[in-house]
């Protein structure tokens, strides 16, 4: 399988310059160990046989480098800078299987046509896909009390939502359904009704339902931002700000992100940093 680099458009930063100094070269690995394992998910024309199983040697170097053995050397990319990450940090490595647990699920349902059945069944794949990020940012913040996991949870499944109701086009095109069976019935839209030549007003009322329910997930964990002090706070300021802002990009589609996606740009900027610092001021 290809493991060349991809440039991928990305709603918010990653190391960026408010991250502790100490701190970057750490979110960095994570983030390349995360962005590399999703490629070998999702890009390219591999089998889903070939991507599982390359999921599988990415998780035996994991392993391998965790206790103190040698990877395979397909990705030295990852797993060199990982590897003193691991040591130094004392990371949790179920946190990092989670994600690709998460990550060989999409490949499973995408190859079978698998639907989330209820939206409980898609908030227990952001327990794998999303949180863990969170998770493994308090870590390296030393952060572990029980009120800011469960917010930094709230955060990031709320972020990992906001991804899918933006992305609906381009998902369903690639045979990824997240809005739910259950769900969509309960609104009467049916598979047709998320074409990019759709008008559906059901469709919008479903979207629209999502977002608003990742709005309610956002702002409940979005406190965690006010408490978490110096550069890291305003780090997650900006994601949280980010997520909303994304919303208010959705909603002014009219919902209808089966057939445009709608992204963050430059101009943005101004506008969540001002949010950020009104977050502060409350």
């Amino acid at each position: 399988m290809n493991t060349t680099p991809i440039h991928h458009y990305e709603n918010f930063p990653v190391a960026s310059l408010l991250c502790p100094p100490r701190l970057r070269p750490a979110i960095a690995a994570i983030y390349h160990f995360a962005r590399t394992a999703d490629d070998l998910a999702d890009e390219g024309d591999a089998s889903a046989a070939h991507r599982l199983t390359a999921l599988a040697q990415y998780r035996a170097d994991l392993l391998a480098i965790a206790n103190g053995q040698a990877h395979s050397g397909q990705w030295p990319q990852v797993f060199e800078p990982m590897r003193g990450v691991l040591h130094d940090f004392h990371l949790p490595v179920p946190l990092l299987g989670d994600l690709l647990d998460a990550f060989a699920q999409d490949v499973r349902y995408t190859a079978e046509r698998r639907r989330y059945r209820d939206d409980a069944e898609l908030l227990d794949y952001c327990t794998r896909s999303a949180n863990p990020v969170g998770r493994l940012l308090l870590h390296l913040y030393g952060i572990s009390d029980a009120l800011s996991l469960e917010q930094s949870d709230q955060i990031c499944s709320a972020l990992q939502l906001i991804n899918f109701w933006q992305d609906v086009s381009s998902d369903v095109a690639r045979g990824r359904w997240y809005p739910s069976q259950q769900a969509m019935a309960a609104h009467g839209v049916s598979d047709v009704d998320l074409q990019t030549d759709s008008a559906s007003e059901n469709a919008r009322r479903l979207i629209a339902a999502y977002a608003n329910s990742a709005r309610a997930l956002m702002q409940a964990g979005a406190p965690l931002a006010c408490r978490i002090p110096g550069r890291a706070g305003w780090e997650l300021r900006l994601v949280v700000q980010g997520g909303l802002r994304m919303l208010d990009k959705i909603e002014a589609l009219d919902f209808a992100t089966w057939r445009s996606r709608p992204k963050l740009t430059g101009w943005d900027a101004p506008l969540l940093a001002w949010r950020a610092v009104w977050m502060r001021q409350r």
